[in-house]
């Protein structure tokens, strides 16, 4: 039994200030401004400046590629395409894995303002498959040596460019497939416990994971369910089978589908492949939706017939609206009080759509983290959205709506950092579309544990549930608001005990999860 003595920052439906809480074999047993004398002689941890809050929730991660790219070489924060390719270099001389992975360029955030081309690939990398993906996740560049292993697969596909080795849209999806699937087995889930204890030092305690990037059979979700069983460290994943095919679902007795790949109905801003109603500033393009209205009306109906949890990535307003239009059609199939279906990103929502949610109890895990993104500036936003882009990620409308806003890193484009995605959510570059800081909390803790029916158990520091906490180096709730980034995550606690990090054997984890209950 331990008492904590100090601010406690408990994110219940009051948002609940109070001075103690008592935690015994992993519950939290008592809150409160005063101490009942039963707990006087418990050992006590006095916080002084510091403060208790429940653990974050990364409510939209891409794991398995987040560990893969975690592990490789990542470039995001280049100033040049000359730096990128130093870093290569330098990265090449000293990795022995067959295939080269790097992660993050951007050529927004470049001065060249412009990506590496796969002839400047092959001058560093020209006995190797190198691998170089964007930093939104939705594009890459290749070199000679490995468009050469699949260019029969993809050279007919939307968004193949062969002479300058970009891939986006349907030639991407392909190359990444390819990729993944040349990854040892043994060597991703060492990457993925390697992840895990890294996003731990951030005081995330919850994971939601959208899995099923090409796998043969879909191994990678498999693996994924199998390795979140197989914690013993009270770690919690939950997986989202990025899919449109609901027998996939059915067949694995599992209960949450979408996400993004094959469950996305349009691109991203980068690639300017995010559908609109509208096109984008001085073309007459208007981005990508990839699937009819019928088309998705049809998945989302079937999927909510069988009891599913369906998450759908939207990204421009006409994905968004396509998107609000087929979870209302099921909706109005099959009514469901607490379905907690989700659009994920909404970085450009419509009122009407905002409407419809809040109506049907639609929720929206969005990112705070794309707010002023060094890869995604506001200035290259504003060239190709003129003044839509001041209707980005409007978290205050989220809040104000309750549409019960959860944070997420959308890992591996960024990192998992809720310290920032608070930051981010209070200073947003739209004032006016900024969230107070009980607020901001709020999203990177009990709207997470939420948004996978997970709140009842964990999310708030309330009697009854289990004691995920983290300590952080400070009062977020008295702190300027614009010096939140400079907050530290100094403990995450699972269950009342310091996290351990992983130490199981891959492949006995594996195993251990395969035969535990699913979550």
């Amino acid at each position: 039994m331990i008492v904590y003595e100090g601010n406690i920052l408990t994110c219940d439906a009051q948002n609940s200030v109070l001075r103690f809480l008592v935690e015994d074999n992993g519950r939290i047993v008592y809150t409160g401004n005063t101490l009942p004398d039963k707990y006087h002689n418990a050992q006590k941890t006095v916080l002084g400046k510091r403060t208790l809050i429940p653990s974050f929730a990364d409510s939209h991660i891409h794991f398995a590629s987040y560990a893969t790219f975690h592990a490789g070489l990542n470039v995001m924060n280049a100033s040049s395409n000359k730096e990128i390719l130093n870093m290569l270099k330098e990265y090449i001389s000293t990795c022995n894995d067959k295939l080269i992975l790097a992660f993050g360029a951007s050529p927004y955030s470049v001065k060249e303002k412009k990506l590496v081309t796969r002839s400047e690939l092959d001058e560093i990398c020209p006995d190797k498959p190198l691998f170089l993906i964007k930093y939104d996740g939705h594009a890459c560049v290749i070199n000679t040596v490995l468009l050469n292993k699949i260019k029969s697969k993809i050279q007919n596909l939307r968004g193949y460019h062969e002479e300058s080795g970009e891939m986006n849209q349907d030639a991407f999806f392909v190359v990444s497939d390819y990729v993944t699937n040349s990854i040892p087995i043994v060597q991703l889930i060492k990457n993925m416990q390697k992840a895990i204890d890294d996003m731990a030092t951030k005081g995330i305690g919850m994971i939601h994971s959208v899995s099923g990037v090409g796998f043969t059979l879909d191994l990678d979700v498999d693996l994924e369910r199998w390795f979140a069983n197989g914690l013993d460290n009270g770690m919690q994943m939950r997986v989202y089978f990025q899919t449109m095919d609901v027998n996939k679902v059915k067949r694995r007795k599992l209960t949450r589908i979408g996400g993004c790949f094959e469950a996305a109905l349009d691109g991203c801003f980068g690639s300017m492949d995010a559908a609109l109603t509208q096109p984008y500033e001085g073309t007459n393009d208007t981005g990508v939706l990839y699937y009819t209205d019928e088309q998705v009306i049809d998945f989302c109906t079937k999927a909510n017939r069988l009891g599913m949890q369906i998450e759908i990535h939207a990204i421009g307003d006409a994905a968004f609206n396509q998107a609000v239009k087929a979870l209302k059609a099921a909706l109005d199939d099959t009514p469901r009080k607490d379905h907690r279906h989700a659009i994920i990103h909404a970085c450009l929502p419509t009122v009407e759509g905002l409407n419809t949610c809040q109506k049907y109890g639609i929720i929206l895990p969005v990112q705070s983290a794309f707010i002023n993104w060094p890869q995604e500036p506001d200035s290259y936003l504003e060239d190709i959205l003129g003044e839509r882009s001041e209707l980005l990620n409007p978290l205050r409308t989220f809040e104000d709506m309750n549409l019960k806003p959860s944070a997420g890193s959308d890992g591996p484009c960024t990192d998992p950092d809720p310290i920032q995605w608070m930051y981010k959510a209070c200073n947003h570059t739209n004032p006016n579309q900024s969230l107070t800081i009980q607020e901001a909390l709020k999203m990177c803790t009990y709207n997470g544990y939420y948004a996978s029916f997970d709140e009842k158990e964990r999310g708030s520091l309330e009697p009854g549930k289990i004691a995920d906490m983290v300590i952080l180096s400070d009062n977020p709730y008295t702190m300027p608001l614009y010096r939140l980034n400079q907050l530290k995550v100094e403990q995450l606690l699972l269950a009342g005990k310091p996290y351990q990090k992983v130490h199981q054997n891959p492949i006995l984890q594996i195993i251990k999860g395969m035969f535990r209950n699913n979550h």
